[in-house]
């Protein structure tokens, strides 16, 4: 039994390390949801900050686009052309999915100096990322809104997925010293 848990020990400190880094975090993130009154549709500060950096993004390169607060949903409606082309909600915000990238990469961790600063810069490209993903998206969905359920559903996501994949990649075989510590 003794010789199980040895030959398994880095699989359960990887996987203690990231249960316990995703629980606190996803439990931190719930406590500062429940802040905001849904019921009377507010929306929280992050998926406003999300919002309106989509639409100074879009703002950017063409006129005409808008953002308000939307009137019977906690959510922020996203106007290009005078068309109601998308909303960013709570889940549009990215932080579960930087909260499940940070839980990795610390999970990998060795250095607490090198993992604090891969997962702030990994938590800036993501956000970064997930602007220029929805402002792609709103203006994909004006152009071609009959392909709504494939580019939300299926290519955004996988866009924004596929990089945390890369990312943690990176992480593991480049910076975590765990690949050269196991060769």
């Amino acid at each position: 039994m003794r010789n199980n848990f040895l030959q398994y020990k880095p699989f359960f400190t990887f996987l203690s390390k990231f249960l316990l880094f995703y629980v606190f975090f996803t439990f931190m993130y719930k406590m500062y949801l429940n802040q905001y009154d849904v019921v009377n549709n507010e929306v929280d500060y992050f998926t406003e900050v999300v919002a309106n950096q989509t639409k100074k993004l879009m703002s950017f390169f063409v006129d005409n686009t808008r953002s308000f607060p939307h009137d019977f949903e906690p959510s922020i409606k996203i106007f290009y052309k005078d068309k109601y082309v998308a909303r960013v909600i709570e889940g549009c915000n990215a932080i579960s999915v930087m909260i499940l990238f940070a839980a990795f990469i610390f999970a990998f961790s060795t250095q607490w100096k090198k993992t604090g600063l891969y997962i702030v810069s990994g938590v800036i490209l993501i956000h970064i990322l997930n602007i220029i993903r929805i402002a792609l998206l709103s203006f994909a969905l004006y152009y071609y809104p009959e392909y709504e359920e494939i580019l939300h559903g299926t290519i955004f996501p996988l866009f924004i997925y596929g990089v945390v994949f890369l990312l943690w990649i990176l992480w593991v075989t480049k910076f975590s010293g765990y690949a050269k510590r196991n060769s």
